[in-house]
């Protein structure tokens, strides 16, 4: 009922007929590749990603299939823990390594990658450093966390890469000025012991580490191809047909230039809020201060059959799977569903839903975003208990990459600062520790407090100053920021930046940082807001609500920490272009990922 736009889905790759030359080996039928899917975070998008390449799937459920596989692509997502424990577990480690020592074709996917190395000083399960966790031990070395004195992290979003060698893999991506998706907190750095498997290197903020390795046959990347747009694609295109013909262990080093960098790049990301319309059907809407509703002129207006009070019906602006693939082409680097009625059903009866998103992962290779209902609840008519775990599980096996959690996590944050520590139970606890902390995004839904001085205020609030322009409705010059739930329908005793604080302390990745007086205005994102969060946290900021015009996301670039900032209604009304946003950054000296 949600179908991908049929153009955009086509497969872009066709079937090439092969030929043996060179006396190298090739396969006289297309390979079959092999996919460890070990059952966590989002591997349906590396499915839909080979298969757009013209090659089909077989999983492997067993240690004995491995022996005999073609080609054998690992999409490790989550924790470094989780990956290692079920590997062990389920006895695919031995024959992994077995496998890998014959250097058989292989491609290892970001935690696909880490797994190659001795070991990882990753959190454990619960939640505390111990001794570094062991790996496959195939590639010397360890990997450790970025230093988040001396940078954000997680780091997440786009970034380049530069080649330590020639390979077959990358014939079809293009030497420089393509960037590719990152989401890691943990990285490999290069040593003396493994600098002949580098494959390119990636800078992040004074931070040189390896972003992808090849020897022989074996191959992996700390990016995820699948989340790399047409770049990414690429890329699996040439690693496979290079795995076809034989070719892909022809690898040469490259003259290095140790002066050269990357530079992670800013993220524009269109935000669709979903809901159903009072016929039943998912649409994407945007609010006015978060009403959703037309305005009525009186009480005789009618949506469809049903009358209205006064109010109009839900403002329609599309559906969400082909809005969704038009922002995809359009340059979108992430794309958020946010289902605004948060489930009253609860999600795992939300078939609709769902279905967006898996058809949405068929034909949009960017990362996913989804919130609304990401809570534990208990089913009305069979009395079963789901976890906010479980219910997170289902979005990610139906396309997400990441969650956004909003009114559960204010009460996560609130029993955080009333005890003083962590219980384990809350949902962004049990969500990072399973799927990593990239994973999960905290939306934060706040409305401005006015008040004349700080002096009058809790403590426990930050205040802020504000612009002569910002200043509130009787001159006051200062706010701070209170938390709403139920999408700002309830105020909370508790400010923007202790929330994020305390979501970050919990295990959150990164907080989409709303504000619901600018929501719709079009008159800019709320700066002083920004700063305060930005400044709070290590993890980064997405800044939300009040985008109108491309020189918004120059602004708020230029005058804040934040790393990403969103729009929708500007995007879906046509009155601005992702492109021209872009190319606007790109004047201002902001760097962007421009696609041709």
């Amino acid at each position: 009922p949600y179908p991908c736009p049929k153009a955009t889905i086509q497969n872009p790759y066709p079937i090439i007929q092969l030929t043996k030359t060179n006396n190298q080996p090739t396969m006289t039928k297309k390979l079959t590749v092999s996919l460890l899917d070990y059952g966590a975070g989002n591997v349906r998008s590396v499915r839909n990603a080979i298969t757009s390449c013209g090659y089909s799937i077989t999983d492997i459920t067993d240690p004995s299939q491995i022996a005999s596989a073609d080609v054998i692509i690992f999409p490790g997502v989550g924790s470094y823990h989780s990956a290692m424990s079920v590997l062990k577990n389920k006895g695919y480690d031995a024959a992994l390594r077995e496998y890998l020592s014959e250097d058989r074709p292989y491609l290892g996917i970001c935690l696909g990658m880490q797994t190659l190395f001795e070991s990882s000083e990753e959190t454990n399960e619960s939640g505390h450093r111990g001794a570094p966790l062991p790996g496959l031990g195939v590639i010397p070395g360890k990997v450790i966390k970025f230093d988040e004195t001396k940078r954000t992290v997680p780091h997440i979003g786009w970034n380049g890469t530069i080649a330590h060698q020639q390979s077959p893999a990358m014939k079809y991506v293009k030497d420089s000025g393509e960037e590719v998706y990152f989401v890691h907190s943990y990285y490999a750095p290069i040593t003396e012991e493994n600098s002949k498997w580098v494959l390119t290197r990636t800078s992040y903020e004074g931070q040189e580490y390896i972003s992808s390795v090849q020897r022989g046959n074996v191959c992996a990347t700390q990016f995820h191809p699948e989340k790399s747009g047409n770049t990414g694609l690429n890329f699996i295109k040439g690693f496979l047909e290079s795995v076809q013909d034989g070719t892909l262990s022809q690898t040469t080093p490259l003259e290095l230039n140790p002066d050269a960098h990357t530079q992670l790049v800013k993220r524009v990301v269109v935000a669709l809020d979903v809901r159903s319309n009072d016929n039943g059907d998912l649409v994407v809407t945007k609010g006015d201060q978060y009403d959703v509703r037309e305005k009525a002129d009186d009480s005789t207006t009618t949506n469809g059959d049903e009358p209205t009070t006064g109010r109009g019906g839900v403002r329609n602006l599309g559906k969400p799977v082909q809005l969704a693939a038009r922002y995809y082409d359009e340059g979108a680097d992430e794309i958020a569903f946010l289902n605004i009625t948060s489930f009253r059903q609860g999600v795992i009866e939300d078939m609709p839903m769902l279905q967006v998103l898996e058809e949405a992962s068929k034909c949009i290779f960017v990362p996913l975003t989804v919130g609304g209902g990401i809570r534990s609840y208990t089913d009305p008519e069979s009395g079963k208990v789901y976890s906010a775990l479980e219910v997170a599980s289902r979005y990610f096996r139906a396309g997400a990459d990441k969650v956004s959690i909003g009114s559960d996590a204010v009460d996560a944050a609130e029993d955080y600062i009333r005890l003083g520590a962590k219980t384990g139970s809350t949902s962004i606890e049990t969500i990072s520790q399973v799927y990593g902390v990239q994973a999960v995004v905290i939306s934060i839904d706040p409305k401005r407090v006015y008040v004349d001085s700080p002096d009058g205020v809790d403590k426990k609030h930050t205040v802020v100053s504000l612009d002569d322009n910002q200043k509130g409705p009787n001159g006051e010059k200062y706010c701070w920021y209170q938390c709403t739930v139920k999408g700002g329908r309830e105020t909370r005793d508790i400010c923007a930046v202790s929330l994020a604080k305390a979501a970050e302390a919990l295990g959150a990745g990164e907080i989409m940082l709303n504000c619901i007086d600018m929501d719709g205005q079009c008159n800019g994102f709320d700066h002083a807001l920004m700063k305060a969060v930005s400044t709070a946290v290590t993890i980064p900021v997405i800044a939300s609500s009040g985008a109108g015009k491309e020189s918004h996301f120059a602004d708020v670039f230029e005058e804040t920490g934040v790393q990403a900032a969103l729009a929708a209604g500007m995007f879906h009304r046509k009155e601005v272009e992702i492109g021209s946003v872009k190319k606007h950054m790109e004047e201002k000296g902001i760097r962007a990922r421009i696609i041709e």
